[in-house]
Parts: C-alpha cells; structure tokens; sequence
C-alpha cells in the first residue's frame, strides 16, 4: 500500500473498537486459549513492558518493521518481536517506555514517531510480563541501527503482504511448556512468528482490515 494512501485513513483507524482476545486467540496456541479463560492478573503479579508497532514509509509503499531477537539463555531467545521491552520507574507513562526502548533498540528517536493508538494489553506467562502494544507511524524512511547486544537483524515487513492471508500457517513447534505442539504462526520472511507478538499482530491486523473495509481500500 502507497504510504501517502495509508495517511489518508489514520483517522478512521483511530477509533475502531479493539477486537481484543477475539483477535489474540485466531492466532494463540491451544494451551494460551485455555490460559486466556481463566487469567487472574492479580495473582501473577506481571512485570510490565512496552512495544512499539512501527508504520513507516520505505520506497512510498507502507512497511512494518519487527525484529530479530539475538540467542541468549532465556524463554524468548532468537525469537521476532516487536521493538520494545520493561518498563523503568524513570518512565513517564507507558507509552514513553515504548518509545525509550525502540530509540534504545533500533535507533529511532520518539521525535520521528507519532503514537496514534495504543492497543490491548498481552500477558506473556513464560516471562510473566504484560506488555502494553501501541502504534506508530513515522512520516520518514527510516535507517534502522539495531542494538547489537539485543537484536540480530531487522524485518522490514510490507503491509501488502502483513495483510495477505496466505502467511498465516501453522507450525510444529517445541516451546518452554511443550514439545512438538501445533500452533498458528505467521510466515514472515522464512521467520515463524509465533505466541504473543503473532497475537498482537493479529489484533492489528483485524483492526487495518476493519478501517480499509470502511474506507473501501483495496490493499
């Protein structure tokens, strides 16, 4: 999608009604559905974190940018994920962690982003951290200078194909609670896309389609 053409509809995107868990579990492992049922944040005492979903122009068309998580000895080594991460008590709000940490991650300075919408918030059980997705849109290309303590490489994602049904697949995957489980992914770049940030996604997703179907955008 021509990026200047994605501008035109910000503003109808921003009061379309979160779809929520009815986006998260299209895209949410059978064992996270059951988990979803029966939450009670109160008791898991969640640390707190802040992503950034990033829209940008890269040659007039409309990019998404997630990243490559480096190895390290923990329950989210080498996997995608949006820029983002914990919360600091120095932090005015969470939108500002959101921006902090995709400043800190992949160099991008806040003074490029514009943060329209902040969308549902996504209890991750493996960390136990509850992370506070929010969309942006900066009106510049970006030079992306990934952190190299933290990420190892940048996807640049079209929003022509982010939308494209045909990257939805399902994965059999061994993960920190289960060995050789099914679960809905996203294709992305030879990269499966998997748990949270494919349910964050997914609510995205639901939410351009609405405002295009709105707007009678082909995409």
């Amino acid at each position: 999608m021509d990026f200047q053409d994605f501008l035109q509809y910000v503003p109808k995107l921003i009061p379309v009604e979160l779809p929520a868990d009815k986006a998260h579990v299209k895209m949410a492992p059978l064992e996270r559905i059951q988990l979803m049922k029966n939450l009670d944040l109160s008791t898991k005492k969640p640390r707190i974190a802040a992503v950034m979903m990033l829209l940008y122009p890269k040659d007039d068309k409309t990019h998404l940018v997630l990243i490559v998580r480096n190895a390290y000895n923990g329950v989210h080594s080498s996997q995608i994920a949006f820029p983002g991460g914990k919360y600091e008590i120095s932090d005015a709000d969470f939108r500002e962690t959101a921006l902090r940490e995709t400043h800190e991650e992949v160099g991008i300075s806040s003074e490029k982003i514009e943060i329209i919408k902040q969308f549902t918030p996504m209890y991750i059980p493996p960390s136990n951290f509850l992370v506070h997705p929010f969309l942006g849109i900066s009106s510049q290309e970006l030079s992306f200078y990934p952190d190299i303590r933290e990420v190892a490489d940048i996807i640049e994602l079209p929003l022509s194909v982010f939308l494209n049904d045909e990257i939805i697949i399902e994965a059999t995957l061994s993960t920190s609670y289960a060995t050789n489980i099914s679960v809905p992914a996203f294709n992305i770049q030879n990269h499966v896309v998997w748990g949270a940030t494919a349910m964050i996604l997914s609510e995205l997703r639901e939410v351009l389609k609405i405002t295009f179907e709105k707007k009678d955008l082909k995409t």
